[in-house]
């Protein structure tokens, strides 16, 4: 294995970017059918249960609505964020030996990705699911985003309780 392959491959990667593909697809494919098939524009909200609704909303922003770019500048310099963010996560999963942090960095790549991807498309990204009871609404939300909590919420549990082993004695150290 020559030098450059060691640094940005590693034993994990196939299945980290394979977590990343799939999970492209499937944001990809939703958001399409989303938009072209179910035509969810003109359908305006639609009630799924007491606690769900779909709806179309363009987010020019980052997770809940921060950061809002109104600006081909800003729509650039996100889709640049997304972009290095991405590589850098590839670059990591090239030393990982953890599978369960491999998936997780592969959801946020895939994630990433996706999101970049509309910005690209659309000039924001479309968003769809939008969680609500007891008079609170939580930010609405697509697969990417799911994809890419999952990741964070799996790498902290990973950081917490996985992967470290337990030292007995701690004056042994």
């Amino acid at each position: 294995m020559s030098v450059a392959r060691s640094w940005a491959w590693g034993p994990l990667s196939p299945l980290g970017l394979g977590i990343a593909a799939v999970t492209l697809i499937l944001d990809q494919a939703h958001k399409a059918w989303m938009l072209y098939v179910y035509d969810i524009g003109a359908k305006g909200p639609v009630r799924v249960a007491p606690f769900l609704d779909l709806v179309l909303v363009w987010n020019q922003g980052v997770s809940y609505g921060l950061l809002q770019q109104r600006t081909e500048l800003g729509r650039f310099i996100l889709i640049l964020f997304a972009s290095a963010a991405a590589i850098a996560l590839a670059l990591w999963l090239a030393r990982i030996t953890s599978k369960l942090a491999a998936i997780c960095i592969g959801l946020i790549i895939g994630g990433a990705i996706g999101n970049a991807i509309d910005r690209i498309l659309y000039g924001a990204v479309a968003d769809f699911f939008s969680f609500h009871a007891f008079g609170y609404e939580w930010y609405i939300f697509n697969i990417a985003d799911t994809a890419i909590v999952a990741g964070v919420v799996g790498l902290l549990y990973e950081s917490v309780f996985g992967g470290h082993k337990k030292v007995s004695n701690p004056s042994k150290m």
